[in-house]
């Protein structure tokens, strides 16, 4: 199955339901359901802005499924979908719409850029 790593924390706030769009410097024809990875380093920044001072890193923590690709070519329209994304535009111009996100038992594993094969059972 295809995997994303993402940084903590938002990983965790893909699979709360709290961020339904991936924005990315890059596109992807990919469409359908992955897991969600966190990556091993956190974005220090973030997790304080977001209020988290501890969250699973270098693991699974969930699933969801690409429905679309938004590719925002100004930056209104970039802060039109702010909460969904939660992100600032220095992050990319590419967001991946997200549905059915939810949570996944932990599975330790090494994470790698764009979508690659979790090869494991889950």
């Amino acid at each position: 199955m295809k995997a994303l790593s993402l940084k903590q924390p938002f990983a965790e706030l893909v699979v709360s339901g709290k961020k339904t769009i991936e924005i990315r410097k890059w596109n992807t024809k990919f469409r359908g359901e992955f897991l969600i990875h966190a990556s091993k380093r956190p974005h220090k920044e973030s997790m304080k802005n977001f209020g988290f001072s501890e969250l699973p890193t270098g693991c699974i923590v969930g699933k969801a499924t690409l429905k679309d690709v938004k590719h925002y070519k100004d930056k209104e329209a970039f802060r039109s979908d702010k909460d969904k994304h939660l992100a600032s535009v220095e992050w990319g111009d590419y967001g991946f719409v997200l549905e059915n996100a939810q949570r996944l038992s932990e599975i330790k594993c090494n994470g790698k850029l764009h979508f690659w094969e979790f090869q494991n059972e889950l």
